[in-house]
């Protein structure tokens, strides 16, 4: 078991990352609910996720009751409970990474994408299906926020989200046996490829979006990451 500190520290020194974090997982949930009206997709996490949804609501209607306690189907339930099962092998392997951000993620994406879905919906009043034009005219800045938040999230320093931990956590125990080779790129591939066909076969936001984050996502938000640092710094 990794036995080194988690990420829980908050004082004068990196406040700024943490509210830093805060804002960015609430862009991610903020933008993710716009990726969802164009019907282009979402990254392949959210697509399995909102897949996970749509056939718990299929099987149970819009609400499971636990004993006296009714929870909502939605996605960002589905996101917290995959996450909370994905979080038992961090604790066990990657307790390290483990942090304010790890929970944010965790919460607040999922939800804050519910919350301004039905804002759009039920305030707003945004039909389920819009014209192609206007889809695209959303995709475009909402891609850029996706990604912008995405980056400063992971570059935040406040610890890092389950979905995220897992091709570490595997490559570390593959590193082990075969004399420190990375297969970092490969593992993180194939866990977006898994996830995306899940999403697609379950009938959640799978689209063209879903195909290029799955080869794209990753190194697009690692290289942003390294432009907003820069610039922090100059």
């Amino acid at each position: 078991m990794n036995e080194q500190k988690m990420k829980f520290r908050l004082d004068r020194d990196n406040y700024k990352e943490f509210f830093m974090m805060l804002a960015a997982v609430i862009m991610m949930g903020f933008s993710l609910s716009l990726l969802v009206l164009t019907h282009f997709g979402t990254d392949p996490c959210s697509s399995m996720n909102f897949g996970f949804s749509r056939l718990l609501r299929a099987a149970a209607g819009s609400n499971i009751t636990i004993g006296s306690l009714s929870i909502p189907v939605t996605f960002g339930s589905c996101q917290l409970a995959v996450n909370l099962i994905l979080l038992i092998f961090m604790v066990i392997f990657y307790r390290s990474v483990i942090g304010w951000g790890t929970f944010g993620n965790m919460v607040l994406v999922g939800y804050t994408a519910d919350f301004f879905a039905w804002v759009w919906h039920n305030i707003c009043k945004i039909p389920e299906s819009l014209p192609f034009s206007v889809r695209v005219g959303i995709l475009i800045p909402a891609l850029v926020v996706f990604v912008i938040a995405a980056a400063c999230y992971m570059h935040s320093g406040q610890g890092m989200a389950p979905y995220d931990a897992i091709p570490f956590i595997l490559d570390d125990i593959i590193k082990k046996r075969r004399n420190n080779n990375s297969c970092f790129g490969i593992l993180r591939f194939c866990q977006d490829f898994f996830c995306a066909a899940i999403g697609f076969f379950t009938g959640g936001e799978f689209g063209a979006i879903t195909i290029l984050m799955v080869l794209l996502l990753a190194p697009v938000v690692q290289y942003t990451g390294t432009v907003l640092q820069k610039l922090r710094k100059s």
